[in-house]
C-alpha cells in the first residue's frame, strides 16, 4: 500500500470517528474497538516482532482494556485509571517476550516494538474521554474533521515543507470552521484542534513513509490507523488545556 493510499486511509478513518463521536458515546466506543483492532492487526508486521500472533492480541487486549476502563470511570479525572493498565501492559510485554519459544532473537527490539503498540492502541481511548468532557462530541468531530483534512493533503502529490504547511494550515482551518460551526466549543480551541491534528498527521505520515514494512497489506492498515490513534489522547490533552 502506497503513502497515497495510506493517507486516503487516515481520512476514511477520522471521518468514522467524526461521524460516530456526532451521534454519541455508543457509537464513539464502537469506532474506537474499530481503532485498535485495525491497529493491533498489522503491528506486529509493521515492527518486524516475533511471535506476531501473541503481539498483535496483546496489543488488542490492552488497547480494548483501556477504552473499557475509560467508559466505566465515573467522574474526573477520567483517565486516573489508564495509568494501571499501561503498567499492566508493560508487564504483559516482558511476560509474553519470556514466554515465546524459539531462540530469542532481538529481546529489546521485539519488548520496543510491542509496548510502542500498546501506547498506539491506549491512545485510542482519548477519543472516548474527550467524547465524555465538557466540550463533548464538538471537540472530538473539530480534530476527526482536521485529521481527515490533513490526510487528504497528505494524499497529494505535494511533498516537503509546502506539502506540510499546507497540511497543518488547512487542518488547523477545518477544526475552526467546524467549532464554529457546533455549539459548546469556540474557534480558537478548534483552531488548536485542528493544528495539533495537522502536527500529528503529517508528522506520522513523514515517518512510515521511510519504513519499508509499512508497505504490506496490515501493516499499511496499522500505519494508516496510527495517526487518528495517537490524535486521541493528545486531543484529549488540547482540551484539557484550553478548557
Amino acid at each position: 500500500m502506497r503513502s497515497t493510499t495510506r493517507s486516503v486511509v487516515t481520512a476514511c478513518l477520522a471521518a468514522l470517528v467524526a461521524v460516530a463521536a456526532y451521534f454519541g458515546t455508543v457509537p464513539l466506543a464502537g469506532a474506537v474497538v474499530v481503532l485498535v483492532l485495525l491497529t493491533a492487526i498489522g503491528w506486529s508486521g509493521l515492527m518486524h516482532l516475533h511471535a506476531r500472533g501473541a503481539s498483535g492480541f496483546l496489543v488488542a487486549l490492552v488497547g480494548l482494556g483501556a477504552a473499557l476502563v475509560v467508559d466505566v470511570t465515573d467522574g474526573e479525572p477520567v483517565l486516573r485509571n489508564l495509568p494501571v493498565v499501561v503498567a499492566m501492559g508493560l508487564l504483559l510485554a516482558f511476560v509474553n517476550e519470556l514466554a515465546r519459544r524459539g531462540p530469542r532473537e532481538d529481546v529489546v527490539a521485539n519488548v520496543s516494538g510491542e509496548v510502542s503498540g500498546i501506547v498506539v492502541a491506549v491512545g485510542c481511548s482519548g477519543w472516548l474521554a474527550a467524547g465524555l468532557s465538557e466540550e463533548g462530541a464538538a471537540l472530538v468531530v473539530s480534530c476527526a474533521v482536521a485529521i481527515a483534512v490533513a490526510a487528504v493533503v497528505c494524499s497529494t502529490p505535494l511533498h516537503g515543507w509546502t506539502g506540510i504547511l499546507l497540511a497543518v494550515a488547512l487542518a488547523a482551518g477545518a477544526g475552526a470552521g467546524v467549532a464554529r460551526a457546533l455549539p459548546r466549543i469556540d474557534w480558537p480551541s478548534g483552531l488548536w484542534a485542528g493544528l495539533v491534528a495537522g502536527v500529528v498527521v503529517t508528522s506520522v505520515t513523514a515517518l512510515f513513509g521511510h519504513v519499508p514494512t509499512a508497505r504490506g497489506r496490515w501493516a499499511s492498515l496499522s500505519a494508516a490507523t496510527v495517526p487518528v490513534a495517537v490524535g486521541g489522547i493528545l486531543i484529549f490533552v488540547v482540551g484539557r488545556l484550553i478548557g
